[in-house]
């Protein structure tokens, strides 16, 4: 399964799954919460907590990371990464924390509700 963007992704047939509008940023935000990483290493956590169901592509997480940071819910810095080059690592900010925390509530009532629904058919 990939996020190609954040609404939609391809699903292990290939064929284009609608996602909630903001899940992208959920999982970032939620990533950022650990510890500080740059770009790839978000992506390559994401895909790893996900246990390799979830890739997010490089043109779907830079604007979202972009536009988390003009939201001021995580903010960017340069520095040195692991392999000794210059990376930019985002870190989450007190306003995204508690906007992580938004966000997860209104994940936990959509899940419950969906999974009502589920188990009921």
């Amino acid at each position: 399964m990939t996020i190609c963007n954040c609404r939609s992704y391809s699903d292990p047939h290939g064929q284009t799954q609608r996602s909630r509008p903001g899940t992208l940023d959920l999982l970032i935000l939620r990533t950022l919460a650990l510890e500080p990483l740059h770009g790839w290493a978000i992506a390559r956590r994401i895909q790893q907590l996900s246990r390799e169901v979830l890739q997010v592509q490089q043109g779907s997480l830079y604007p979202a990371l972009y536009r988390l940071e003009r939201k001021k819910w995580i903010k960017g810095a340069w520095r040195e990464s692991e392999t000794g080059r210059q990376a930019r690592f985002y870190s989450l900010t007190a306003s995204g924390r508690g906007q992580l925390e938004r966000e997860q509530q209104q994940w936990r009532r959509l899940s419950e509700a969906i999974n009502c629904v589920v188990e009921e058919a």
